[in-house]
């Protein structure tokens, strides 16, 4: 399949827009979303949803504007939003089933397929016990089991691992990962581990607009000779957060260990170059276009 996003716009008044100009193209695959609170990652993940229409631009999968004919890429779209709300008298069963039916997605093999997404989710021994119950990582899960109970091949999870405890994290990373060479898959996520995990490519967006879009060397690139190390006395910390974006600090002895963005030739003494990260690149790319 290939979704392609042309001259995406998106404004909800003279004063508010959510998307600007904003044109990607995506095949089968993990695409992970970066960005600020406010970059627009949600407004574009609603529109492909068929949530929202733009105010200006194309959606075509495989050809077909979605936009006029939504059907086309509700069939075979599983959606997990932001704000995904359950029944909290329903048990894990009854509400998947109320989710296939609303989908229209029953049949005989239902039964077995939720079976087979609550033991992917880690929620056999809880499916019986109302939702109501469940912590608040349990309801997450629900809602990625949910996104697949149709077999789809466009995904879409908005911060899908908010919640989640490292283990669960890795669970959903893992099968995810299995399902991208035949979905279109679409991620987004305040935690960069988890993407730089299991992204093929990566898009950063800010302010409603696309700055780059890569695979994890690309995104890395735009950050390589930009970060360093220092290790400085405690006492001369805030003194190097006033001239120097720090990115991270550690506790090594009496002294502490800063990792940080430099944008000119003002080295600081004794700093020592380091490989970026994807959340490195992330933050210069950030910084570098505020």
């Amino acid at each position: 399949m290939i979704l392609e996003i042309n001259h995406l716009t998106k404004r909800y008044n003279k004063h508010k827009t959510g998307l600007t100009d904003y044109s990607i193209t995506l095949e089968n695959g993990i695409l992970g979303l970066l960005g600020p609170n406010g970059a627009g990652k949600s407004t574009l993940m609603k529109m492909i949803a068929t949530i929202s229409k733009p105010t200006q631009g194309t959606l075509l999968l495989d050809g077909v504007d979605i936009v006029n004919h939504p059907g086309h890429i509700q069939q075979v779209l599983g959606y997990l939003p932001q704000d995904f709300g359950v029944y909290d008298h329903l048990n894990a069963y009854e509400f998947l089933k109320y989710i296939a039916a609303m989908k229209g997605c029953g049949g005989k093999g239902l039964n077995q397929r939720i079976d087979m997404l609550l033991e992917a989710v880690n929620l056999i021994a809880d499916a019986k016990s109302p939702i109501g119950t469940y912590s608040g990582g349990m309801k997450q899960r629900i809602g990625i089991a949910q996104a697949l109970l149709s077999d789809p091949r466009v995904l879409i999870f908005d911060e899908p691992t908010v919640g989640l405890d490292p283990e669960e994290r890795v669970r959903f990373r893992q099968l995810i990962a299995d399902l991208a060479a035949e979905c279109i898959i679409i991620l987004s996520s305040h935690i960069v581990s988890d993407i730089e995990t299991i992204a093929d490519e990566v898009a950063v967006m800010q302010s409603g607009r696309l700055i780059t879009k890569g695979n994890l060397q690309d995104i890395r690139q735009h950050a390589t000779g930009k970060i360093f190390e220092i290790l400085l006395d405690n006492r001369d910390l805030a003194a190097f957060k006033d001239k120097y974006m720090v990115i991270d600090t550690a506790k090594q002895n009496e002294r502490v260990r800063v990792r940080y963005i430099n944008h000119g030739t003002d080295i600081f003494p004794s700093s020592t170059a380091v490989s970026a990260s994807l959340e490195d690149a992330y933050l210069f790319l950030i910084q570098s276009n505020a």
